[in-house]
Parts: structure tokens; sequence; C-alpha cells
């Protein structure tokens, strides 16, 4: 009787598994997705403020760099490493999003 019973639960504890578990890598992968998505906006945003900034100090940017705006404390390392493992590029004035 236990016997039976113990397969039971065990075959409920695997169609659980079944049906949660694949929910868990999607909603990972999800998550990932719109942390990027974040990031881009992220970077983009302090791009743009780092621009404006120069500009109005007279300066002339004409290519933006992770280097500067890190230096000038836009962006801290754990956002530059994080941009670079997303893979979000800075062209000129504009954050691109490695496809």
């Amino acid at each position: 009787m236990i016997t039976i019973e113990m397969a039971i639960v065990m075959l409920i504890v695997g169609l659980l598994m079944l049906i949660v578990l694949p929910n868990l890598s999607n909603a990972r992968e999800d998550a990932n997705t719109r942390q990027a998505g974040a990031m881009v906006s992220v970077v983009q945003t302090q791009v743009d403020l780092f621009v404006d900034h120069e500009t109005a100090q007279g300066n002339t940017m004409p290519t933006v760099t992770y280097k500067m705006l890190e230096d000038k404390g836009y962006l801290t390392k754990t956002q530059v490493k994080r941009a670079a493992e997303v893979g979000i590029k800075i062209n000129e004035k504009n954050v691109v999003e490695k496809s």
C-alpha cells in the first residue's frame, strides 16, 4: 500500500516538474531580454546627458566611448561590463544593441 502511494506521489511530482521547469527557463530568458533592453535605454540616456553636458561646456564630442562615460561617472564599471556582455555598442553618439 505504501509503495503504491509513493509511486503516485512521485508521478504527480514528476508531472509538476515537467510543467514548471520549462516555464522557469522561459521566464529567465524573458527577464534577460527585458534587462538588455533596459540597459540600452540606460546607456543611451547617459550618452545623451554626457553629450549635453560637454556641449554646454563648449566641448565638441565626435565620438563617445564607455571609458569617457565611466571616467566622468555617467556609468559604473558594473554597468559597462554588463553592456559589453549584452553586446551594446556606442556608434558615435547613438547606442546600438548587437542582434
